[in-house]
């Protein structure tokens, strides 16, 4: 721990020269992949350390190629960048890493020192922040979707706006029908025209149509894995939930990633029975929240059993035709729509794994979070089923009020152990 103060201190130090800054934060991605490559953690299983170091390698690649890279939001349709050889920069995954090396309070307070405001989510300021200190390298373009986040569109707009990229945003419509899929598909293909002029590159719909084959590969290890956790867990922590974002949304298609599910797939076979009580997020969990780490992370007495986010589309995508299969997959995705949709989403994956409690950890700015929560504490009281929500922040630690979030979520562990 005093190693990587020490390592955040320097970074600090330099963020005022950020050719500098970006090396020290290049040189921190590169130990970090040598170290989990060399040393991996024996608590882990197979999977989880081959994710590990799958994640460090897809957050390393795009910062150290900017000029093969495209900013991209956690629901961006990916599948035409990994089509095209192209390195997505995933900014949510982004600020998390910068949150792991203990920057982000810094990067954040030159976000709203430049007149950002301070109730934007947390994952985008830190972003915003490294923009300002002119720590991210400029890629080709950025892209966005208008789903779920509504900070999304306005954070790219305004980092686009400064580095003086190409921006494609992406309308998702709530309803799901004739007219709005074709609205989605014109969109996708203009997206993909646009690439192919910013890298001057054809987009292989051949290719396209692999990386869809292999998507849904990877769907029906995910369901399989699923259902074996209604009677297994695997030795995880919290971040470990959140690293899987990368491999259930960005970088969904790709090869090593169908190769991290077929390792989750056999894992969970071989696991322990559940002994303790089973946890489920919603949204997010709180993978920096003491409390939460003391309670969650390699317990034997409470499992973690994953978080919705990463379940938020489990259907096959048309690959014989792509443009369309993804267009639909992005209209019908649960964090789009109604609250009544994400609802039913969560109630079917209630069903398969049927946890033993629920949290919903409300991230700071986070509003299509924080706004559903009485309608998920009325729908699981109606399926008796332990509900908290506790505000706090996901990426900035002085958001967190250790002491309250500690005394909630203890109170709220012996109601689940009472079941």
């Amino acid at each position: 721990m005093d190693l990587i103060r020490t390592y955040s201190h320097i970074i600090r130090k330099n963020l005022d020269n950020p050719e500098r800054a970006f090396k020290f934060i290049k040189f921190g991605l590169d130990a970090a992949l040598k170290y989990v490559s060399l040393f991996p953690d024996r608590r882990l299983p197979q999977a989880l350390g081959f994710l590990n170091k799958i994640c460090l390698k897809n957050i390393k690649e795009p910062l150290c190629h900017p000029e093969n890279s495209i900013w991209v939001n956690i629901f961006a349709p990916t599948e035409f960048l990994h089509a095209m050889d192209i390195y997505p920069l995933f900014i949510e995954a982004y600020s998390s890493f910068m949150s792991g090396f203990l920057i982000e309070g810094n990067l954040i307070d030159r976000a709203e020192s430049s007149g950002i405001s301070n109730t934007l989510c947390s994952f985008h300021k830190v972003f915003i922040g490294s923009g300002e200190f002119n720590i991210l390298k400029k890629p080709k373009m950025a892209i966005t979707t208008s789903m779920a986040c509504d900070a999304n569109i306005n954070t790219f707009r305004y980092m686009a706006g400064k580095y003086n990229i190409p921006l494609y945003i992406i309308d998702v419509p709530y309803e799901y029908n004739r007219d709005s899929l074709e609205y989605v598909k014109k969109q996708l293909k203009e997206m993909a025209v646009l690439i192919e002029e910013v890298f001057d590159r054809k987009l292989d719909i051949d290719k396209l149509r692999e990386i869809v084959i292999r998507e849904n590969q990877t769907k029906t290890l995910i369901n399989e894995y699923i259902e074996n956790l209604r009677q297994r867990c695997l030795n995880s922590t919290m971040s470990f939930e959140l690293y899987m974002l990368f491999t259930s949304h960005v970088f969904i298609g790709r090869e090593d990633t169908l190769n991290f599910y077929k390792m989750l797939a056999e894992d969970i076979k071989r696991a322990p029975l559940r002994s303790g009580g089973g946890i489920f997020f919603i949204h997010l969990p709180p993978m920096f929240e003491v409390s939460f780490k003391e309670r969650f992370n390699f317990s034997r007495d409470f499992h973690l059993l994953g978080c919705d986010l990463n379940y938020d589309f489990l259907e096959e995508v048309e690959y014989r035709e792509p443009f369309e299969g993804i267009a639909k997959k992005l209209i019908l995705n649960a964090y789009n729509g109604s609250i009544e949709r994400r609802i039913e989403a969560l109630s079917n994956i209630i069903d398969r794994i049927e946890p033993d409690g629920i949290i919903q950890f409300c991230h700071w700015g986070c509003k299509q979070s924080i706004g559903c929560t009485g309608m998920f504490k009325d729908y699981l009281k109606e399926k008796n089923i332990p509900f908290l929500a506790v505000d706090g922040d996901v990426i900035d630690r002085r958001n967190n009020q250790h002491g309250q979030a500690k005394t909630r979520l203890e109170a709220f562990l012996e109601i689940v152990k009472r079941r």
